[in-house]
């Protein structure tokens, strides 16, 4: 996905979305492992300072995301704003983006400021700085907003917006959290920003990238299976192409799921806009039974089963159809016709 002339693929920390860089998590709403509730939109800004930069890693960056798609980046290396994708660049105008390249230029001397300070409190090295912020719209049509940011991988401070304090994570965050508490003004303005300020952003991007965003694309899934430890046999269902993010993949014995005997990675971007993942169930093939992976997703209109076993299996319009095979090592199910449905560490004065 470009932006204004900018490859985002190659910058790292893009490619691997919020919280790629160090331990910061980004919270969402969700089920069991590979299987998530229905996503409520949000829109996450990730700030990462590094102290030693190298290539491909500029010292300071701000990516955007909505939902799981990149809106703008800012980097000290371009000095300057730009849209990812073109549903982004279309509808707003240059004064727009003057004002996110200012923002930009403002965090970025001020993390330069946090930096220095937060190298003398700890260790001397390579340190990381992240902070990420946002909101969600629920489905009640209320709002959550929430501010965080780590150190060296390692919880830093968080906002809390009820209150309007901070929280700190450690003895070494205490100080920043004393000045910051103090700091009214700039915390009225966060409790703003968090509530209505980020809203409205998000309200306007959703509209903008709604065909992006709101599209359906079906999954394909791949069963295989290959020999294990002590005579036991390890199934693999690797679903791909599916979009959006959310799925629940599960693996069946005799119809019951196994989900506590089901391992996955989790859930990775497959570089063209879709997601893939895989789940694994180690059995033993002398206890006869029948497995199969099941699979759930929003652009289905039923979740389908793919069993292991000699047959391959086509989801041909709304039904499943089955046709013998020679070998049984792949079983693969297709989807046809995608759907669509100041100084030191400090609080910055604006957001």
């Amino acid at each position: 996905m470009g932006c204004g002339g900018t490859n985002l693929s190659q910058l790292p920390w893009v490619a691997g979305g919020p919280g790629a860089l160090s331990g910061l998590q980004l919270p969402r709403p969700c089920r069991w492992c590979v299987g998530n509730a229905a996503e409520l939109p949000i829109l996450r800004v990730l700030d990462t300072v590094v102290s030693k930069p190298g290539p491909g890693l500029p010292w300071f960056s701000r990516v955007v995301f909505v939902d799981d798609q990149v809106n703008y980046v800012y980097t000290s290396g371009m000095q300057r704003a730009k849209p990812g994708p073109l549903w982004m660049a279309q509808p707003e105008g240059p004064e727009f983006w003057d004002e996110r390249t200012l923002w930009g230029q403002r965090w970025q001397t001020w993390f330069n400021m946090s930096l220095n300070t937060l190298s003398q409190v700890y260790s001397r090295g390579f340190h990381i700085i992240q902070t990420m912020f946002g909101c969600d719209l629920r489905e009640d049509n209320t709002v959550r907003g929430f501010y965080q940011d780590s150190y060296d991988g390692r919880d830093f401070l968080t906002f809390d917006k009820e209150t309007m304090t901070w929280v700190a994570a450690d003895i070494g965050a205490q100080i920043t959290k004393r000045r910051w508490d103090a700091e009214i003004n700039d915390n009225q303005g966060w409790k703003h920003y968090l509530e209505e300020t980020c809203i409205s952003w998000l309200r306007n991007s959703l509209e903008y990238g709604k065909e992006t965003l709101q599209r359906k694309v079906r999954p394909t899934a791949r069963v295989s299976d290959r020999s294990s430890h002590d005579g036991l046999t390890t199934l693999s269902c690797t679903i791909s192409g599916f979009y959006p993010r959310d799925i629940t993949v599960t693996w069946l014995k005799n119809g019951e799921s196994r989900q506590q005997e089901t391992y996955s990675e989790g859930i990775l971007p497959s570089g063209d806009g879709t997601y893939q993942t895989w789940v694994t169930m180690e059995i033993d093939p002398k206890i006869k039974a029948h497995y199969s992976c099941h699979v759930e997703h929003e652009s289905l209109l039923e979740p389908f089963s793919v069993p292991w076993g000699k047959e391959f299996v086509c989801f041909c319009g709304h039904r499943l159809q089955s046709v013998p095979v020679l070998r049984a090592a792949v079983t693969e199910i297709y989807l046809f016709s995608a759907g669509r449905k100041g100084d030191g560490y400090a609080v910055a004065q604006g957001k």
